[in-house]
């Protein structure tokens, strides 16, 4: 498993939070909910962020557009209070991705995801629609290998063994999968693409699978890109629209 340049790579978004950080299962989350209208109490969007975190606010203001589409959003402080600074975006950052890595493996950061988990199903939660990024991607794979979510969406998910994943997704996972792929990406380049259709498609994966492709974005597209580029704004806006889509599909009793 590595990383790549473009998983350091970034532009901060404009805009106003509407949620709060709140501990949930003792852990620090953002959290965000409709401002308007009821929302199912027992449904959850689990949003898995990349390396930056929830601090990072592109999470924050994606995580209240899905609160905005009828679902209380909750943002795991899985990274255990230490994300890659957002300086890391600025060349001459003296971040080193190799150093933090090994601090922020699965045996680091999965209990605590559980732990959010486990409080959320407390609280009454039978339904999670997880959504990854980046980093996050590897997640959705993990929480639904072990079928702990319901709906699954990644966009250039990282850390990914293809097609070694892929095929224990077909075998073991009941949560149907969207996957928001990109032109460059070497995360989830054009051959892992393809060989997720292979394995999934054409309804082989019962549950429902489609990969959705933004052409002429790179990886990082959907949460932290530049959106002064046409083709970068429509990417990130059409990948969002997707994931609902996908949730609203999927979620239904």
């Amino acid at each position: 498993m590595s990383f790549c340049a473009d998983c350091v790579k970034g532009f901060v978004h404009e805009g106003t939070p509407q949620g709060k950080v709140e501990e949930i299962g003792g852990v620090s989350s953002y959290v965000t909910i409709p401002s308007e209208g009821e929302y199912p109490k027992d449904t959850v969007v689990l949003f898995l962020t990349d390396i930056f975190g929830y601090e990072l606010i592109n999470s924050q203001l994606l995580a209240d557009d899905f609160a905005r589409n009828g679902w209380k959003t909750v943002v795991p402080g899985y990274l255990n209070g230490d994300p890659a600074p957002i300086d890391a975006f600025s060349p001459g950052s003296t971040f080193n991705l190799n150093e933090w890595f090994p601090k922020h493996t699965q045996a680091h950061t999965r209990p605590t995801l559980d732990k959010v988990i486990a409080a959320l199903k407390e609280e009454g939660v039978t339904k999670f629609l997880a959504t990854g990024y980046c980093f996050g991607g590897r997640y959705v794979f993990d929480l639904a290998f072990d079928n702990v979510i319901d709906v699954a969406a990644v966009a250039h998910p990282s850390l990914l063994t293809i097609p070694d994943d892929l095929e224990k997704y077909a075998s073991n996972s009941k949560a149907p999968l969207l996957i928001n792929s990109c032109t460059t990406d070497s995360q989830f380049p054009p051959e892992a693409a393809a060989k997720a259709d292979e394995i999934l498609g054409n309804g082989k994966f019962a549950p429902g699978y489609k990969r959705e492709h933004w052409e002429g974005c790179t990886h990082g597209f959907a949460v932290r890109g530049d959106l002064s580029v046409p083709e970068i704004k429509a990417g990130k806006e059409g990948a969002f629209r997707a994931t609902v889509t996908w949730f609203k599909n999927h979620s239904k009793a």
